[in-house]
C-alpha cells in the first residue's frame, strides 16, 4: 500500500469514526428536545431532562465542524495528489496553487469566525464565505465530481450536506430569538433533508471505495 492509498483512507476513516457517531448523537438529542418541547407545550411534565436542548446545540456545533473538516480533507487529498502531483500544477501554474492554498486558509478561518460571531450580520457573512470557499475549492481540477450522475454523486451530496451544516450553525441564535418558530421549523426541515443526504453519503462513499479498489485491481492485473 502506497502513501497515496493510505492518505485516501483518512477521509472515510474520519467519516466512520467521527462524523457518523456525532450524527447519531445529534439526531437522538434532537428527538429528545422535540419531544420535551411538545410535552411541556401540552401542559404535561416531561421526563426528558432540560439539558437535552443545550446538549443538542453543543453536539450540533461539533457536527458542523466535523462535516466541514472531513469535506476539506477529501478535497485536499484529491487536489494535492491528482492536481499538484500528477499534473504538476506547482511547476505549471504556481499562482493557481497559491490561490487554492489561500482558499483553504480562508475557508477554515471563516468557519472559525462563524463559531465566534454573535451578531446576525457577521454570522451571515462568515457562513457565506465558508460556503463560497467549499464550492470554489470543490470546483478545482483533480476533484472527482461525477457530473454525469450529479444526483448520485458523493461530491455533490457531500457539498450540499456541508452547506446545510454551515447554515444550521449560522441560524442557531435566530432559532432561540424567534417566537414564531419559523427558524426552528426551517431548521427541522433542512436537517431532516440533511440526514437523508448523510445516508446517501454512506451509500455513495461505499460505492466509490469499491470502484477505486476494483479499478486498482484491474490496473495491477495488467
Amino acid at each position: 500500500m502506497t502513501t497515496k492509498d493510505l492518505m485516501a483512507l483518512i477521509h472515510p476513516i474520519l467519516a466512520i469514526l467521527v462524523v457518523f457517531p456525532i450524527i447519531g448523537i445529534a439526531v437522538h438529542l434532537a428527538w429528545q428536545t422535540r419531544q420535551r418541547r411538545l410535552q411541556t407545550a401540552s401542559g404535561g411534565k416531561s421526563q426528558i431532562p432540560a439539558v437535552a436542548g443545550r446538549e443538542h446545540v453543543r453536539i450540533g456545533r461539533w457536527l458542523t465542524g466535523t462535516v466541514v473538516g472531513v469535506t476539506l480533507v477529501a478535497l485536499a487529498y484529491s487536489i494535492v495528489f491528482k492536481s499538484f502531483i500528477e499534473k504538476q500544477l506547482w511547476s505549471k501554474n504556481p499562482s493557481q496553487v497559491i490561490f487554492i492554498v489561500l482558499m483553504f486558509v480562508a475557508t477554515i478561518g471563516s468557519l472559525v469566525f462563524l463559531y465566534q460571531a454573535r451578531q446576525k450580520n457577521w454570522r451571515g457573512i462568515f457562513a457565506t464565505l465558508t460556503g463560497i470557499g467549499l464550492v470554489v475549492i470543490g470546483c478545482q481540477d483533480g476533484v472527482f465530481r461525477r457530473g454525469n450522475e450529479w444526483y448520485w454523486s458523493h461530491y455533490y451530496i457531500g457539498i450540499i450536506a456541508a452547506l446545510l451544516m454551515v447554515f444550521s450553525l449560522a441560524i442557531v441564535e435566530e432559532i432561540y430569538k424567534d417566537r414564531s418558530n419559523r427558524w426552528r421549523n426551517i431548521h427541522i426541515i433542512l436537517n431532516c433533508f440533511a440526514l437523508l443526504l448523510f445516508v446517501g453519503q454512506g451509500m455513495t462513499g461505499s460505492r466509490d471505495l469499491f470502484e477505486i479498489a476494483f479499478y486498482a485491481g484491474k490496473d495491477l492485473a495488467k
